[in-house]
């Protein structure tokens, strides 16, 4: 079975779907490499400027394989370095859109909060409920949640493991947009389209000032804002945006 199915659009946009149908996606060391290698794969095609993350119409991924973890010593979980799956996320340089249908649990969760927009439908279901099983999140859902949502919130749902649902997720800060239908799928395309039709480079440089800045003292972020657009001034993207808004058309941006 193919863990994590691709598919492209004309317009740049690639979706990536997890595909684990009967173990609601739980989050296997399989899978996480079949998704390190997709990721891998759509940063070094110059024809994908944006990728969609979903775990397809009925649920986005319920957290890690119990199965497979029960049987897993520390040292061997170490020996794994589960990290490496994860930085592949936090690292991917381009913009990456998360699309959550049903429950996204545990590393479910975490692997949306990777995500730089996450889009969730009616049906999205969010929880880290790794302390009912004497655990803790570990995939960083006790620093993002925390980040995105203050202390006070963040603490109700680490300590309780309570789920929330798309509107409250919101609320919180915890997703970009509640998509009030059943399929976050086709909003999440359509943004990831419109995005993918905006400079590459630009995208790039946002995207790292961003997140970079987010972890570094002002003055530094200020400092990597600086140099980040006066290096865009170097572009053919950018002597075409300003060509295109003077002329009144519409701009076509080759990431050059």
């Amino acid at each position: 079975m193919t863990l994590v199915l691709s598919s492209d659009s004309k317009s740049g946009v690639r979706l990536l779907t997890l595909n684990r149908p009967d173990a609601r996606n739980a989050l296997s060391l399989e899978l996480r490499e079949a998704l390190t290698d997709a990721l891998a794969d759509a940063a070094r095609s110059d024809e994908v400027r944006v990728v969609v993350l979903t775990g397809g119409t009925k649920i986005f991924a319920a957290g890690a394989d119990l199965r497979e973890f029960a049987r897993t010593r520390p040292r061997d979980q170490y020996l794994r370095h589960i990290e490496a799956h994860w930085n592949a996320l936090a690292c991917f340089p381009k913009p990456l859109v998360a699309a959550v249908n049903g429950f996204a649990l545990g590393g479910g969760f975490e692997m949306a909060l990777h995500a730089d927009i996450i889009i969730a439908s009616e049906t999205a279901s969010f929880g880290l409920p790794e302390v009912s099983l004497g655990f803790m999140p570990g995939g960083g859902g006790t620093q993002r949640v925390m980040r995105a949502a203050g202390k006070a919130r963040a603490m109700r749902l680490l300590m309780t493991g309570d789920r929330i649902g798309a509107a409250e997720a919101l609320e919180l800060g915890l997703i970009s947009e509640h998509a009030q239908t059943n399929d976050a799928i086709p909003a999440a395309t359509a943004l990831a389209e419109r995005i993918a039709a905006l400079p590459p480079i630009a995208l790039k440089m946002i995207k790292e000032a961003a997140l970079t800045g987010a972890d570094s003292p002002l003055e530094a972020g200020l400092a990597l804002e600086r140099r980040s657009a006066q290096l865009l001034l170097d572009t053919d993207d950018l002597q075409e945006g300003v060509a295109a808004f003077l002329e009144k058309r519409a701009a076509k941006f080759r990431g050059e």
